[in-house]
């Protein structure tokens, strides 16, 4: 069984929303439902189908967070010591030579990547060219919308 990795900030994350789901919201929809069956006949019951639906969706997203888990290889980045190379978790800023923007990202695994966190995948594009790089280099990602040409300004392990 492959195991994907994960920062540690990530799977607790997961681990929040897991026991969320399992302590709080399945035990409301139960209720709604044992409520809804109150109402009488099921087939015209609205309140019981969309409570039913929600039920679906709640055990759905609980066996999606207990598999990922499960199949998580938990990296604490904090303790890495990759020498200032960009390594799974570490943080870096990057300086775009075409516009002379920055930018920063985490790279993270593929279940805690967030582009509006500016938390990217590992298999994504930008984190592939970065891997193993150091401060100072620059690199060429091959994006959709085709090369970017970056100056690695900083990496942290945060």
């Amino acid at each position: 069984m492959q195991k994907h990795p994960m920062t540690k900030d990530g799977a607790d994350k997961l681990q929040v929303e897991l026991q969320r789901l399992k302590k709080e919201e399945r035990p409301r929809i139960t209720q709604a439902i044992a409520d809804a069956r109150e109402h009488g006949d099921l087939k015209e019951n609205a309140e019981y189908h969309a409570a039913r639906e929600q039920q679906g969706f709640i055990e759905a997203r609980i066996k999606h967070l207990e598999g990922v888990l499960s199949h998580a290889q938990i990296i604490d980045v904090a303790s890495l010591n990759a020498n200032g190379k960009i390594v799974f978790g570490a943080t870096v800023k990057l300086l775009n030579l075409d516009t002379d923007g920055e930018v920063i990202y985490r790279i993270v695994g593929n279940e805690e990547s967030d582009l509006k966190q500016n938390k990217i995948s590992i298999n994504s594009p930008i984190a592939r060219a970065l891997i193993g790089k150091e401060e100072g280099e620059e690199v060429v990602v091959q994006a959709p919308s085709g090369e970017i040409d970056y100056e690695i300004l900083e990496v942290s392990y945060v």
